[in-house]
């Protein structure tokens, strides 16, 4: 299709992340065909160049670090598929990377749209930055803490971008006035209710129940924070 969106997911531990992508939104978005996501298990990558994921870091430190060769021989494998390093967006997900935002998934969406993403899930200390470098990966943190998988970060960067695809959602105005939207000036949402218009003695917002939209908008644009 010609909106799909294609992803490759590189990772120690995919299963970890392989559930998320086969219900909700996502699941929808892959049933659909605007989204297809491959996971690539690099214990499985080592059996073919031999040896192990991980080594000791040289200069000494505490963990282990992700060895290049098991990555290399899944990067080469999505290389060849996908026809070559013009057809992918290379992202590594660690803790030095530039902070993923609403802008920079937007960005990442719409070229997306043109490249596969191939997210290179960190672990332990992190990987030989070697291979960064070979393979000319941007990195990509997703805040200032550390987690102890990158799965987990890999999957809130491809949920963020992937959600944004033309059919992933089934309403596609959703993105468009949403907490960080270019919409709302990048301002947070405002607060959002339904019924029972009074719960325990908590009323709803009169502006809300008034029926006048100006006057229900007015009221939604001065709760952006």
């Amino acid at each position: 299709m010609a909106n799909t969106l294609r992803a490759h997911v590189i990772a120690g531990f995919p299963d970890l992340v392989k559930p998320y992508f086969s219900g909700s939104m996502m699941g929808k978005a892959r049933e659909r065909g605007t989204l297809e996501v491959e996971f690539h298990d690099l214990y499985r990558a080592c059996d073919s160049v031999g040896g192990r994921i991980d080594d000791r870091p040289f200069g000494g430190g505490a963990g282990m670090v992700l060895r290049p060769e098991p990555i290399a021989a899944v990067m080469d494998a999505v290389l060849e598929k996908e026809g070559g390093a013009g057809k992918i967006l290379p992202i590594y997900l660690g803790p030095r990377g530039v902070r993923l935002t609403q802008p920079r998934a937007e960005r990442l969406a719409k070229s997306a749209g043109k490249k596969a993403l191939v997210l290179l899930c960190g672990h332990y200390e992190g990987v030989d930055e070697r291979v960064l470098e070979r393979y000319g990966f941007r990195v990509y943190s997703v805040g200032d803490y550390v987690l102890s998988s990158g799965e987990l970060a890999a999957a809130v960067l491809l949920d963020a971008v992937a959600r944004l695809a033309p059919g992933a959602l089934a309403n596609g105005a959703s993105p468009e006035q949403e907490s960080f939207s270019a919409a709302f000036g990048r301002k947070r949402e405002y607060p959002h209710y339904t019924r029972p218009a009074d719960w325990r003695g908590m009323p709803v917002p009169p502006e809300l129940l008034s029926g006048n939209h100006a006057l229900i908008e007015k009221w939604r644009r001065s709760q952006l924070s």
